[in-house]
């Protein structure tokens, strides 16, 4: 079974309008008391799949889960146990779920290692179903509480839980996403990641931690950039439909677990560095993919939401680097002690988790997971020999547009303009991640040693825009604060060696191999 469904966390201050509103029309309420089970070193958890025995009113239900394909998509077995006799002990059993595609991932994994309770849950669950169309959705309510039980003369743990889950029962993914933008819209709900079982083995593991003494909370760990999953990607037949869908999947795979946690309330750098990487990612992949498959990315309602949110996002990031990067650069040619003011309008710049939760930003997140989900006829015949062969090579000519573009800018990077300069660097990135994306479609070690040759490169034409933007924002500084202009001065002096270094840089890819060639 796979489910497509949406999930999202609702504030506390908006749970009771959501129930009044659930409650229009008729309601089931279900009591649902789990326990969830994983190895002593969490290899479930790991990899993102959950056991659970599951007590649904009077019946039992053993459940697997894992991930699927997209951000959309879950594996799923459930085991109807029945009614237990009286007195009679309700026992995992890995091999009720033989045969299915959640056990083999289950098997995989644990490897014959034995089973340990971990945590549990006790939920009220209130659903109802909606018709949209010819669609039949499923809303479910979920409140009620994670429970990492006492242990080492430790309390219970406990995180409460608010969910709204949106599952599609019948029909089509377009109506499912036009129902969830509705709810998220109008109850300022944000789409979530983090499942109950990922719930209970925070607390399980942060239990641990103060069990050996450790007072320190484990910070959420930021999710880097994964290639696109394509089907058929070895045997050419890949279509541009596919294409689009699956490195929009494989943006969205980075996006939403740092978006998740920013929105309840992370603050870790990193956290927005890569929800900015996968954003940047994403941009990039609407742009050079549209040729690919004309007409279906809905570019012009995605593109201002995802340009503002990557600046407002940007506008931390720069003040990280200036501390993290520049300062001791500073210090050490001999600056004076430089206490950067705060910005004059950032009281009116929204905070990462705010702008994350916003009504526009959760809108665009739903739209694009539609995208993202395999179309109705997922079982459908790959692409033919002549549209695989359009595709590659309408790739082929973005590919190398972007590679002749950044030739010429190199042989002219010194006398350009700071905003031609930067517009190389933005195109830099872009003929990387669309390397990235489509490596699969070439062959892979080319495409590798590709992406490895540009990455001087980019690291080179990131440092030289790093210390432009740090210019003008010490100029700004100094109006305030006059030791700032020594940075000011400091950093225009060392400007033309480095953009030599840049101008240097990209005249070497001339000596990267064309892999789509």
């Amino acid at each position: 079974m796979t489910e497509i469904e949406f999930k999202f966390e609702i504030p506390a201050h908006r749970l009771a309008g959501l129930q009044k509103d659930l409650a229009r029309a008729q309601t089931v309420r279900t009591h649902l008391q789990a326990r969830y089970f994983d190895t002593a070193d969490g290899r479930l958890a790991k990899n993102n799949a959950a056991l659970r025995l599951r007590k649904e009113g009077r019946r039992w239900v053993q459940t697997a889960k894992a991930l699927g394909d997209g951000p959309l998509h879950r594996l799923e077995h459930n085991a109807d146990l029945g009614v237990p006799r009286a007195g009679a002990p309700v026992a995992v059993d890995l091999q009720r779920h033989d045969g299915t595609p959640v056990g083999d991932v289950l098997a995989r994994v644990l490897e014959d290692e034995p089973l340990v309770e971990t945590f549990a849950t006790d939920i009220w669950r209130s659903t109802r179903r909606a018709r949209l169309g010819r669609s039949i959705v499923e809303l479910a309510l979920d409140t009620g509480r994670v429970i990492a039980p006492a242990s080492d003369g430790k309390p219970e743990r406990v995180a409460v839980v608010r969910e709204l889950e949106i599952e599609l029962v019948s029909g089509s993914v377009a109506d499912l996403v036009e129902l969830a933008q509705r709810w998220s819209q109008r109850h300022g709900l944000w789409f979530s990641t983090v499942s109950k079982a990922e719930r209970g083995e925070r607390l399980r593991v942060a239990q641990q931690q103060e069990n050996q003494g450790s007072s320190q909370e484990e910070e959420a760990r930021a999710v880097k950039a994964t290639p696109p999953r394509l089907r058929d990607a070895e045997g050419g037949k890949v279509s541009g439909a596919e294409l689009q869908r699956a490195v929009v999947a494989a943006c969205l795979a980075q996006i939403l677990p740092n978006a998740t946690e920013i929105a309840a309330g992370a603050t870790a750098p990193e956290l927005v560095h890569q929800l900015r990487v996968g954003i940047r990612r994403l941009r990039s992949a609407l742009r050079e993919l549209e040729s690919v498959a004309p007409g279906r990315f809905d570019t012009a309602a995605w593109e201002p939401v995802l340009v503002e949110s990557f600046r407002a996002l940007g506008a931390q990031r720069d003040r990280d680097v200036l501390q993290a990067r520049l300062q001791p650069r500073l210090q050490a040619a001999g600056a004076p002690p430089i206490e950067l003011p705060q910005a004059a309008d950032a009281q009116q710049v929204s905070s990462p988790g705010e702008l994350v939760r916003g009504a526009a930003f959760q809108k665009v997140l739903v739209a694009l997971i539609g995208f993202a989900a395999p179309p109705d006829d997922h079982a459908a015949e790959p692409a033919d020999k002549d549209e695989a062969t359009a595709v590659r090579k309408a790739v082929a000519q973005r590919l190398d547009k972007l590679h002749r573009q950044l030739r010429k800018a190199g042989r002219r990077f010194e006398q350009l303009p700071p905003d031609q300069q930067h517009r190389a660097r933005k195109r830099l990135k872009r003929l990387r991640y669309l390397a990235e994306f489509v490596a699969p479609l070439f062959d892979k070690d080319k495409a590798h040693r590709y992406v490895e040759h540009l990455l001087p490169a980019q690291d080179t034409l990131g440092d030289y825009n790093d210390d432009v933007v740090a210019i003008d924002v010490y100029r700004a500084a100094a109006e305030q604060a006059p030791r700032a202009w020594f940075a000011v001065g400091w950093l225009a002096a060392q400007r033309p060696a480095s953009a030599h270094a840049c101008a240097k840089a990209l005249c070497a890819l001339g000596d990267a191999r064309k892999f789509w060639k």
